[in-house]
């Protein structure tokens, strides 16, 4: 049997009604070339029974893991996918026909990673400038040294990028920035598609604005560009810091 073309990575941790929410989206799919990796971090009982009883091509591992990254890092391990896709316990698909739409068009797929757009649900607003916004669009550009240009729900990675480098667990809040800004400074292809791939929830810890995230962000721009430049990395930093909190604060 031919490996699936698309991976989806569920991390997972006692949330068993968003999981099954995420999972009925999936089904729902018109495009069915696809497995599911649902990586628990060691739910209760519920959590337990319900897993076990899910059928082919829906796959699971149940077992304690160090957070987030530590558990899509298992997720791209086990994939047999060509693609790799991150969804969120609670997360969903925008439409029945996302993936359709992604993998029907060969202009995409010959590209390494493939990005669209998400829409926010939840009670933070995302944005730091805009509070009535609440679609996130993608770029692939400099201007992602300022901002993370794509969003982990709306990308779709090629497994081969993976080959020698995983989410880095030193960032336990924006690893995932971390990649995609490392793989933006090794000139990997992305192919930006007029697409909202999935609804997602804008309460996560890294949409809470802690000076913690500003800091992570600081550290792996500058080990990525230059001792140097940690001054205005810092600046922007701080920046964007004292608008979220004005934002939070209302």
């Amino acid at each position: 049997m031919a490996p699936p073309i698309v991976s989806i990575i569920i991390p997972v941790f006692e949330n068993l009604l968003g999981l099954k929410k995420s999972i009925d989206s999936i089904q729902q799919q018109d495009f069915k070339d696809y497995e599911v990796w649902i990586l628990d971090g060691g739910s209760s009982l519920d959590t337990q029974n319900y897993l076990s009883n899910l059928e082919k091509p829906f796959y699971y591992q149940s077992r304690v893991d160090r957070g987030i990254y530590d558990a899509m890092n298992k997720g791209i391990a086990l994939a047999k996918g060509e693609w790799l896709y991150f969804l969120g316990s609670g997360d969903i698909f925008n439409t029945s026909t996302v993936l359709m739409s992604i993998f029907s068009n060969k202009k995409n797929i010959k590209n390494e990673i493939i990005a669209g757009k998400v829409r926010y649900e939840g009670i933070k607003n995302p944005f730091i400038l805009n509070v009535t916004q609440k679609v996130k669009n993608v770029y692939w550009s400099p201007l992602i040294w300022v901002r993370n240009g794509l969003h982990h729900q709306g990308t779709f990675y090629k497994k081969t990028l993976f080959k020698n480098t995983f989410y880095n667990l030193n960032y336990k809040i924006l690893a995932d920035y971390h990649l995609n800004l490392n793989l933006y400074k090794n000139n990997a292809m992305c192919k930006i598609v007029d697409i909202i791939v999935a609804n997602c929830n804008s309460d996560g810890i890294s949409k809470s604005g802690t000076w913690e995230l500003y800091k992570e962000e600081i550290n792996f721009k500058t080990a990525l560009s230059n001792p140097l430049l940690k001054p205005f990395f810092y600046l922007i930093a701080k920046i964007k810091y004292n608008l979220r909190k004005r934002t939070i604060n209302g």
